[in-house]
């Protein structure tokens, strides 16, 4: 088979992402999508950034550059593949069965990978001598991109977005409860408007390892 992968490759990938849902309710004129899409979902924006799509973590091409790697090392069935691919971004990304069974069968017709056995319901693969010397060829491809996958991993231990969604939900339902009440009025709105611009100094003003420092860590 001639040239790189991808031509002609039926399926995808996936890069959106599954952001935390607004409220429902709330004083007319609230942003009902404040902090909605903090470290979105899976595969898509779990990790660090905001909510929406996020840029793609690999195309068609690198994604079957990495799993022909992968099945050179062991055979592999598709689950074991994504698995293994997640395991390498510290659960960050996963490409989704609907684009790595179709890249499984792609390069099965290519005459890369061949099944070598059924385990239940699962269709393991092993390389051929034309995948091997594919492997051969893309090495050093192979490489960066496992590097670029695990990067992704490592930014998500380091910036792990958990406790500043909390604290986010928490000061949206503070507001929300409080604009609810009766006797809220225009002042109360400028008061918390201040109150939030306020945070928001501070915020900027924040330096790495604050936390830390702080508390004399």
């Amino acid at each position: 088979m001639a040239g790189g992968f991808g031509g002609g490759f039926p399926g995808g990938h996936r890069d959106g992402g599954r952001g935390s849902r607004g409220f429902a309710m709330g004083p007319r004129g609230f942003d009902d999508d404040f902090g909605a899409g903090f470290g979105g979902g899976r595969g898509g924006g779990r990790g660090p950034g905001g909510g929406g799509r996020r840029r793609r973590v690999m195309d068609q091409s690198e994604l079957q550059i990495v799993l022909l790697e992968l099945i050179a090392e062991t055979p592999r069935h598709g689950y074991d593949l994504i698995r293994e691919i997640e395991s390498m971004t510290n659960g960050e990304y996963a490409p989704s069965p609907g684009v790595v069974y179709p890249a499984l069968t792609y390069m099965e017709e290519a005459g890369l990978i061949a099944a070598v056995q059924e385990d239940g319901a699962r269709k393991s693969f092993a390389v051929t001598e034309e995948g091997k010397a594919r492997v051969a060829q893309d090495a050093s491809k192979a490489e960066a991109i496992r590097k670029r996958l695990v990067a992704l991993g490592d930014v998500r231990g380091r910036l792990d977005p958990a406790p500043v969604r909390r604290a986010l939900h928490a000061l949206r339902t503070a507001v929300i409860d409080r604009l609810s009440q009766d006797g809220a009025d225009r002042d109360l709105v400028l008061a918390i408007a201040d109150t939030l611009d306020e945070a928001t100094r501070t915020v900027e003003r924040l330096e790495a390892g604050a936390q830390a420092k702080g508390t004399g860590q």
